[in-house]
């Protein structure tokens, strides 16, 4: 099995996974565990995923579950060493099984370190991965609406209390609905482009997704009417971007992306540092919020945004991700935060309603 990169690199290693090929963006990963979640996660559609770890696969895959989506979203997968034996009590099957009865093609036994330089150096290229046969065409995958692929077609609805959540799934992972469920709140999960003017809910949440955010136009003027009332909204990773836009901010693809579950965030304004997991390959130019708009976190790495809110009205968004899974829970307290300022909106508008 090869792995032909637009460069002119050309990789070979051993077959592990479907006997298949795949086309698309090569980016890596430098997570040392959370493959079962990181291949389900759908802002993964349309690459080709390197994870940096040397040992994948030990693990096992767990039952369907512990997803982050119902199916492997990355269009394929290469690692250095693929265990063949799995431990662990939580497991179902092999890595190995469970991309076979998907159709994704993986590969192993390469070196994915000098691989992962070559991409930070460079930045993410276009890639192949052919199982058999010669190279094809590339495709660059941020050229098409992976959203509006990546996105449900009909409304959800999650029955709890209160508040009521109206959630825009542009590739929503499942940990963030089970996030709020948990926290007691009634969760209604649209598609990318639903139109929710008539429907009733106390605050807005805009998911994450794959690619491009300027491809979304539908959710940016979606939000933008919604901001005509004044409701609380929240943002997460790609939901950081969308929400930039609505509010007339400019968005960029960044040279090799964030995706990883150690990247350190400081609370502007703060001496606060929090660990945070991310996967992201565009970001929010800070320099172009307008007026009204500042930044909430700032990657202490790069020193790029990583969220925004609004001064005066309760707008705000995070370009990491708080739900990890995988990656640590530190800034789960978002969650929290956007749960109690609904409550206590709503309970503001029902003893107005009774004065």
């Amino acid at each position: 099995m090869k792995l032909f990169l637009k460069d002119g690199t050309v990789l070979e290693g051993k077959s592990f996974g479907a006997a298949s090929n795949a086309v698309g963006e090569v980016i890596f990963n430098t997570g040392m565990v959370g493959y079962p979640e990181s291949l389900t996660d759908p802002s993964y559609a349309g690459q080709i995923l390197v994870l940096t770890y040397p040992l994948v696969g030990n693990y096992g895959v767990p039952d369907k579950k512990s997803f982050e989506s119902q199916k492997i979203q990355v269009a394929g997968l290469v690692v250095s060493e693929y265990s063949e034996n799995y431990s662990h009590h939580r497991a179902k099957r092999s890595l190995a099984d469970w991309l076979k009865a998907e159709g994704i093609p993986a590969m192993t036994g390469l070196d994915t370190r000098a691989l992962t330089k070559r991409l930070r150096e460079h930045g993410v290229l276009l890639g192949q991965l052919i199982h058999s046969g010669k190279a094809r065409g590339f495709f660059d995958p941020n050229e098409e609406n992976l959203v509006a692929a990546v996105s449900p077609k009909k409304k959800r609805v999650y029955k709890g209390g209160r508040p009521r959540i109206l959630a825009i799934d542009c590739g929503m992972k499942e940990n963030i609905v089970r996030s709020f469920i948990s926290r007691g709140a009634t969760v209604i999960r649209v598609p990318w482009n639903y139109d929710f003017k008539k429907e009733k809910y106390d605050g807005l949440f805009i998911s994450n997704g794959p690619g491009d955010p300027t491809m979304a136009a539908a959710t940016i003027e979606h939000i933008q009417h919604a901001m005509k009332k004044n409701k609380p909204i929240l943002g997460i990773c790609l939901g950081n971007q969308l929400l930039a836009l609505a509010a007339g901010a400019k968005t960029y693809k960044l040279k090799h992306g964030h995706r990883s579950q150690n990247q350190p965030c400081t609370q502007v304004g703060t001496e606060r540092c929090y660990i945070t997991s991310q996967n992201h390959g565009f970001a929010v130019d800070a320099k172009s919020l307008p007026v009204g708009w500042e930044e909430w976190f700032v990657n202490a790495n790069d020193g790029s945004n990583e969220g925004i809110k609004h001064r005066t009205k309760p707008w705000r968004s995070v370009q990491f991700h708080p739900e990890a899974c995988p990656g640590p829970t530190d800034t789960a307290w978002i969650f929290d935060e956007f749960i109690t300022q609904l409550k206590t909106k709503s309970e503001r508008v029902r003893r107005a309603k009774t004065i």
